[in-house]
């Protein structure tokens, strides 16, 4: 594995366990292109990696055992809605660095989840990122960071990012990833709903959407929209990144789950300096002008009841990393 990944050599418990984590993402910009002949959308997104972490513990055993604790599962929080076999991201991504590395997919895997599931969040792949990350080191494949992230873009479109962190500019559909050397802070509250949203079905709704007439066209150019909003993340004031959050998907989102625009204002009233819907939805994500800010809108937000559950968290933060 490379010290890119780990930050220094494999870190194996006594029991032979090895734990890895990923953070969930935001997406601070969305702009979602036409549909391609392969089924997926041409994309231009920012996305910024939050302190909300899926962890993944992965020990040695016989073929492929998963176990899920937390958000999604049947004791957890929220409804029961993670599989815990071959339709799960985890055991895909087991599988597949098995026959990458040419090794037996021996291991049992545990996830304990903080990110709840068809969110918006990325919880999904943040537990494929952290899975390669744990099993390359548990079966000591060596795998380098191109190797790993060429098995992540085979695994869906945001579990590059779950592995890269921090922020970057993602294109393709959102898998082709050019990072941003964006260290300044931002504070956010995640307000997170009940009930997940499906991803192709809101991006389906936004289609028919733009069909009847009822949202705009996609832009052309989409990429250099994606610069204000850069800007603001490396440099800029909370209020630049307020003007610049944009999300294609949010008025679909709105149309399957009217209850958002309820939220998104609710946001606004509690002292938000913007907020939007994340990725597919249905979180919303509120800008905090700084810590103690998200606090407060934390407090005020958990009051309001118009979430399930509120996270105050902030980015950007690492990809998925090996931990003690």
């Amino acid at each position: 594995m490379s010290n890119a990944m780990t930050g220094g050599p494999r870190r194996i418990a006594g029991d032979g366990a090895v734990v890895a984590r990923a953070p969930a993402k935001v997406n601070v910009h969305l702009r979602v292109g036409p549909l391609r002949p392969d089924g997926f959308h041409e994309l231009s997104t920012v996305y910024l990696a939050v302190s909300l972490f899926d962890t993944v513990t992965a020990r040695p055993g016989e073929g492929i055992a998963l176990t899920v604790r937390g958000e999604g599962s049947a004791a957890g929080q929220g409804p029961a809605s993670v599989p815990t076999d071959r339709r799960n991201l985890v055991w895909q991504a087991a599988e597949l660095l098995a026959r990458h590395a040419g090794v037996a997919a021996d291991a049992h895997l545990d996830v304990d989840k903080s990110i709840p599931a068809a969110a918006g969040l990325a919880g999904g792949s943040a537990d494929a990122a952290a899975t390669l990350v744990a099993l390359d080191a548990l079966w000591g494949t060596r795998a380098t960071r191109g190797d790993l992230a060429g098995l992540a873009a085979q695994l869906g479109s945001d579990v590059p990012f779950s592995l890269m962190g921090g922020v970057a500019l993602g294109t393709g559909r959102g898998e082709q990833l050019s990072p941003v050397l964006a260290r300044r802070r931002c504070d956010w509250v995640l307000g997170i709903a009940g009930e997940g949203l499906s991803t192709p079905t809101v991006y389906g709704e936004l289609d028919a959407m733009r069909t009847d007439g009822t949202a705009a066209p996609h832009a052309e150019g989409a990429g250099d929209a994606a610069e204000p909003v850069i800007a603001a993340l490396r440099s800029g004031p909370t209020s630049a990144l307020a003007a610049t959050l944009t999300n294609d998907l949010q008025a679909p989102a709105v149309r399957l789950r009217p209850e958002l625009r309820r939220a998104l204002q609710a946001a606004a009233e509690a002292g938000a300096r913007a907020a939007v819907v994340s990725g597919s939805g249905p979180t919303v994500a509120a800008l905090a002008e700084d810590e103690d800010a998200a606090v407060r809108l934390a407090a005020s937000l958990a009051g309001a009841g118009v979430f399930r559950t509120v996270r105050a968290v902030h980015g950007p933060v690492p990809g998925a990393r090996l931990v003690g």
